[in-house]
């Protein structure tokens, strides 16, 4: 082999092995979004501190079986198996309670367009303080949006009220189960302080007060979670919630709770992160809890008190509602008003 030779297939080794390299740095960094590790200059994120194992399983529910194929899920739905939870926004110390008092963390998705939402339950239900002995802290979910204005007003707000959580994929319907997966995450590794979790929307009315007493009631609530409970609910396929035949052949899901609030104790993250690292990612992120749910064997409990659907305005019944959905900014802020001075017979 002349020298000509010999030079010519080193530096094919060597271009082989740094665009082996390169990809290598995108599995890690999977920033795969325009605006992914840039607002206002920032670094990329930190990425999960583990990875996932994904496979193919089978759950039994209620004596049925549902089966979850891992590949399915990758044809059609490849980005939220691939994708390593990353964080242009953390929190780092939020769960910290002072003086050792048990926390409540409220946890809101939200979305960058939608700062008047989060402004308004920064000063009605979510807003920080104490209740009855537990501390109340709140946190917004987020995901990266194109527009440049939406992204620069989130970052004006995490300066100003340190309460957002912002990953570094793009918003979309689909996403949402990225969300639900991620904070688990964010939740198994930097808040074990937390005692509860309410989970929700940021369209929904919490009476946090109500909530507490709430959770003074129950028993053995370690690993159950509680809300509005869906059993057996026929699987959709057609419109925003379709799926395919291809990727879920069963006609019904098991169980999950409705997205938009539930209770979530610190006892169950655990169990749910580990499943979480295994299944396939379900791209309609209230049946994917459920079905986490269901592999990590915890309890999922209904509740009367979780409005999910249209409720009749009623002062003294939202007064002891735990949740209500669905509201404008405009009119939550006015009925939080009203329930302050409420006189209700309890």
């Amino acid at each position: 082999m002349n020298r000509k030779v010999r030079i010519l297939l080193g530096l094919s080794l060597s271009l082989i092995i740094t665009v082996n390299l390169w990809l290598g740095s995108i599995t890690v960094k999977i920033c795969r979004t325009s605006s992914c590790g840039n607002i206002s200059g920032q670094p990329e994120g930190k990425p999960s501190v583990a990875l996932p194992k994904r496979r193919s399983v089978t759950l039994t529910y209620d004596s049925d079986n549902y089966h979850l194929n891992l590949t399915q899920h990758e044809v059609e739905f490849p980005f939220l198996q691939s994708y390593i939870c990353t964080l242009l926004e953390d929190s780092l110390g939020h769960c910290r309670s002072p003086g050792g008092a048990p926390l409540l963390l409220l946890a809101m998705k939200s979305h960058p367009a939608s700062g008047d939402r989060r402004a308004a339950l920064r000063q009605t239900w979510a807003a920080e303080g104490e209740i009855s002995g537990y501390q109340i802290k709140r946190l917004f979910l987020l995901a990266t949006v194109p527009s440049l204005g939406h992204m620069n007003l989130v970052e004006e707000e995490v300066k100003e009220f340190q309460d957002i959580l912002l990953w570094n994929f793009t918003e979309s319907h689909h996403n949402l189960s990225l969300k639900e997966r991620c904070f688990l995450d964010w939740l198994h590794h930097n808040c074990k302080e937390a005692e509860f979790i309410f989970k929700g929307d940021d369209d929904v009315l919490v009476n946090p007060k109500a909530l507490v007493e709430y959770l003074g009631t129950i028993v053995n609530i370690s690993c159950t979670l509680h809300g509005n409970l869906l059993h057996r609910p026929g699987v959709m396929r057609g419109g925003k919630y379709a799926i395919t035949h291809t990727l879920y052949p069963q006609p019904h899901y098991p169980v999950f709770l409705s997205g938009g609030g539930f209770i979530l104790p610190r006892d169950a993250i655990p169990h749910l992160y580990q499943v979480s690292m295994e299944l396939p990612v379900f791209p309609l992120d209230d049946v994917y809890l459920g079905l986490l749910g269901v592999a990590a064997n915890v309890t999922m409990v209904h509740n009367t008190r979780f409005y999910m659907n249209v409720l009749k305005y009623s002062i003294c019944q939202y007064r002891q509602a735990l949740v209500v959905h669905q509201f404008t900014s405009e009119r939550l802020i006015e009925i939080w008003r009203e329930l302050q001075d409420a006189k209700c017979d309890r």
